[in-house]
């Protein structure tokens, strides 16, 4: 193995020993940061995500509530239980948990969410402040796949950047957060002629699509970074018969081999994306204790 791994809980421990202080210093002045996870149906992807929440907010002593959904509800109930979310003072934070059932239409209801409560940074407003280089409340597995990528010591500006996989959730959004830091970024998807003629000329591959080892060791260019942000659950063989593995879109074996940086899944990204969605957290409270003071000034 050549590829210096990524260590995401290394990252993550930095993030959120400041936002425990911050914590601290909001609770002295009697404000309570609390995040609310709304989850429609379940997956077990979305199940480790709520469960490494739930933990890391214990830990930096932010208030977690869930808010679990059957599978068949319509999409003006959930409507109805974003917009009391929105006008509850005890709330500082909303997220809604993907992937949400097809009858639901995720766009309208991810900007149902105030921007201000909306700490993931998935809202049009925050994506939007992206283009203008504001990165406050902006979309959290984005943020945290730069970040993980700075780690490096590779300097971003110039760099040659290949981002595989084109959602509004990641793909879109962390080329823009890219292009912002000078980076020279090539997005590809399920269009794309070559895949492999691109990842092979990039310093660093970000991936993002769900597809267990999409990228193998021959489409990575020699000491590239790569960052992967895949989450999959793959069933493999074991004394003990068939047992489930979470796994990420890259062939890590093989990757390992020739790449110069490579996160693993998990330990990789979910841990630096779920302290930066403390940080928003955090950073919303802080903006609504702003609010408040400044309407309560003579």
């Amino acid at each position: 193995m050549t590829a210096q791994l990524i260590d995401g809980k290394a990252q993550a421990e930095i993030i959120q020993e400041e936002v425990r202080n911050r914590v601290a210093a909001l609770k002295k002045a009697g404000w309570f940061p609390h995040l609310v996870s709304v989850e429609i149906g379940t997956s077990p992807p979305t199940a480790l995500y709520i469960k490494n929440q739930r933990r890391v907010c214990a830990e930096v002593d932010v208030e977690y509530e869930t808010r679990q959904y059957p599978a068949e509800i319509s999409q003006g109930e959930v409507l109805a239980t974003l917009q009391a979310l929105n006008v509850d003072p005890r709330v500082t934070g909303v997220i809604l948990q993907r992937p949400i059932p097809r009858h639901l239409d995720l766009e309208t209801l991810q900007n149902a969410i105030h921007f201000s409560k909306d700490v993931e940074g998935m809202n049009a407003v925050n994506i939007g402040k992206i283009v203008y280089g504001n990165f406050a409340l902006g979309p959290c597995t984005s943020l945290a796949a730069v970040t993980l990528l700075k780690s490096t010591g590779l300097k971003l500006a110039g760099l040659e950047v290949v981002v595989v996989g084109h959602s509004e959730i990641v793909g879109k959004p962390v080329a823009l957060v890219l292009m912002e830091q000078l980076a020279t970024v090539t997005i590809c998807h399920h269009a794309t002629h070559s895949l492999t003629d691109h990842t092979r000329q990039a310093d660093a591959v970000i991936v993002a699509v769900g597809k267990p080892g999409l990228i193998r060791g021959d489409m990575v260019k020699p000491g590239a970074a790569i960052i992967d942000i895949g989450i999959n659950q793959i069933e493999v063989d074991t004394p003990d018969g068939k047992q489930p593995r979470i796994v990420g879109d890259v062939d890590f074996a093989s990757v390992s081999e020739v790449a110069g940086w490579l996160t693993p899944v998990p330990g990789g990204v979910g841990p630096v994306t779920v302290a930066i969605l403390l940080r928003n957290t955090v950073l919303a409270t802080e903006r609504q204790r702003q609010r408040y003071e400044e309407t309560m000034r003579p």
